[in-house]
């Protein structure tokens, strides 16, 4: 596995190592030892699937408030799609960046989300699957979401208008998201 850095700190994105033979290949999704040596999670309590029927579907920007905030390793299992990280940690040295990451079953790469970090994706194609990590169980109490065009954060999705849920077109811009 290799982790890259994104620009926003504590963000990485995880490429797998694929073992090819004629047979077709073989690759570690996830090694608990190499996410420990670099200080990130490895507790994983929930697993969820998200499928997108069309492409262009946009779901977030999300998080869980504290003390419920959670960690997430996002994999592309069907399709492709790109994902975002938006860094909400005022005191992080990369705060109110974003991330993008394009994710997909031919280039193997996940994205590792940490604590205090918006999330949001768009498939960039019909019948779009992935698979989250989740470092918390889901608390919809705890739910909170910005808008997927907000100007401060000047986020550039691929395709626009989005197809989106309407608790995700109605959620706010980051002023009174955070507050």
């Amino acid at each position: 596995m290799n982790f890259t850095p994104l620009p926003v700190a504590g963000a990485f994105a995880v490429t797998i190592e694929r073992q090819a033979d004629a047979r077709g290949s073989f690759a570690r999704a996830y090694d608990e030892r190499a996410f420990a040596a670099r200080g990130l999670n490895t507790r994983w309590p929930q697993h969820n699937f998200s499928f997108s029927r069309r492409g262009g579907t946009l779901r977030g920007l999300h998080w869980q408030a504290d003390p419920h905030g959670e960690v997430k390793l996002v994999r592309c299992t069907r399709g492709s799609a790109h994902d975002v990280v938006v860094d909400l940690r005022a005191d992080s040295p990369s705060y109110l960046q974003h991330a993008c990451v394009e994710m997909s079953v031919a280039n193997g790469v996940a994205v590792y989300i940490p604590l205090g970090c918006a999330h949001g994706v768009q498939s960039l194609e019909d019948d779009t699957e992935l698979h989250y990590l989740m470092g918390a169980e889901f608390v919809p109490a705890a739910f909170r979401g910005l808008r997927w065009d907000d100007p401060a954060l000047g986020i550039r999705w691929p395709i626009v208008p989005p197809t989106l849920s309407e608790r995700d077109a109605a959620l706010p811009v980051l002023d009174s998201a955070v507050a």
